[in-house]
């Protein structure tokens, strides 16, 4: 943060006034649910994006970011905020103060903010969301806007849909916006229903590998698995007064599945319905200190995305089952698939082992080396206590 407060100093000559912290997110369980009107299960992480900002008089706005120093201070006025290629990762602020201003908040005048992010490029654990997060906490601050936590998640997400024009969904700014310290969130994305739940990892860790495949497949793919999955519950809806297939219970689904006639489509929601419930019987594994219960349900999780929604791929599944291998309480693939990366729970006692040899097993698998870091599950986005 020292570093930070000096950069902004060397940037805009002024001394920076308030500092903000956001972090990133990981989905501990519950892939490929969201869209399916199921339940996710991520929670905030220790890592995460620093600010230090400064209100001006005038309508500039002057962005500056320690991890793209080549790119010095990005400079536009309020007025007339759009897209510009060329303003790289700083569309995502203009993008939230853009939309702030459109849905009726008065921010009225300009900004000076200096950004870092210690959360590892390209590992999937949602830099962009952590940026937008920590921009809707500067303009509440700064210019006392009357503004709850849920909206400021709401107005992050639409910068990104409409502004920047990455049709994502609402989990990863709400995890970043709502997260807890030693807690998960239930979250229903349809709904926004949601609860904290406690995770005790005293003698555990969890560590995040990243296989540094890129993702070329995850695209196309997703869109056709969104599809076979509408095509499956218009198929369940000729019998069953159902919305979605977060609805069916395992049971419920094995009974009327044959209304799917294709075999892979059946697959497809098999999976939908079983991660749900898997990743609402996660939270009772917790809520009972079961932790070796809940990395079971990791790893089932991983079997079906790679057996029923065929998302993992060559790359994550060695990763995954060198993990297994090695001892690791539960692991499994995190985010959309075909790369990215792993989630595990590992024996506190073993975590240099265990990354040595996951590693060692992964790279004589793949040819690639894995990116290993140790996170601890951290609060939401939040203004920082001056010391």
């Amino acid at each position: 943060m020292q570093e930070l407060k000096q950069a902004f100093e060397n940037q805009f000559g002024v001394k920076g006034e308030t500092s903000f912290f956001a972090p990133g997110r990981v989905n501990l369980i519950g892939e490929h649910t969201d869209y399916n009107g199921g339940h996710v299960f991520p929670c905030a992480l220790s890592v995460g994006t620093y600010a230090v900002a400064k209100k001006r008089q005038d309508e500039k706005l002057r962005f500056y970011s320690m991890n793209f120093p080549e790119l010095g201070v990005i400079e536009t006025e309020l007025s007339g905020l759009s897209y510009v290629e060329e303003h790289d990762w700083a569309n995502y602020p203009k993008g939230v103060i853009d939309t702030f201003r459109k849905s009726g908040y008065e921010v009225e005048t300009g900004l000076d903010v200096a950004f870092f992010g210690n959360i590892p490029n390209g590992a999937g654990l949602s830099s962009s969301a952590s940026i937008e997060l920590a921009t809707s906490v500067i303009l509440k601050e700064l210019y006392d806007l009357s503004i709850d936590k849920i909206d400021m998640i709401k107005l992050s997400q639409k910068a990104e849909n409409e502004f920047v024009g990455v049709n994502c969904g609402i989990m990863d700014q709400f995890a970043i916006g709502m997260g807890k310290r030693d807690h998960a969130i239930l979250l229903n994305c349809d709904t926004l229903d949601f609860q904290h739940t406690p995770i005790s990892l005293t003698d555990h860790s969890l560590i995040i590998a990243n296989t540094n495949k890129r993702r070329g497949l995850a695209d196309s793919k997703y869109n056709e698995r969104r599809n076979q999955c509408e095509e499956a519950l218009k198929a369940l809806q000729q019998n069953l007064d159902i919305h979605s297939l977060g609805d069916l219970s395992k049971e419920a689904f094995e009974e009327n599945k044959h209304l799917i006639e294709d075999p892979m489509t059946q697959k497809r929601a098999k999976h939908a319905v079983y991660e749900n419930n898997r990743t609402i019987e996660a939270v009772d594994k917790l809520n009972a200190g079961d932790i070796e219960g809940f990395g079971q349900l990791m790893n089932d999780s991983h079997v079906s995305l790679r057996d029923d929604y065929e998302v993992t791929g060559k790359e994550l599944d060695a990763l995954v089952e060198a993990a297994w291998n090695e001892g690791a309480i539960g692991s499994r693939m995190t985010g959309a698939g075909f790369g990215g990366c792993t989630i595990s729970i590992v024996d506190q006692s073993q975590v240099d082992t265990f990354i040595e040899r996951v590693g060692e097993a992964y790279y004589h698998e793949t040819g690639l080396e894995a990116d290993f870091y140790v996170v601890e599950i951290g609060d939401g986005a939040k203004k920082l206590e001056e010391e």
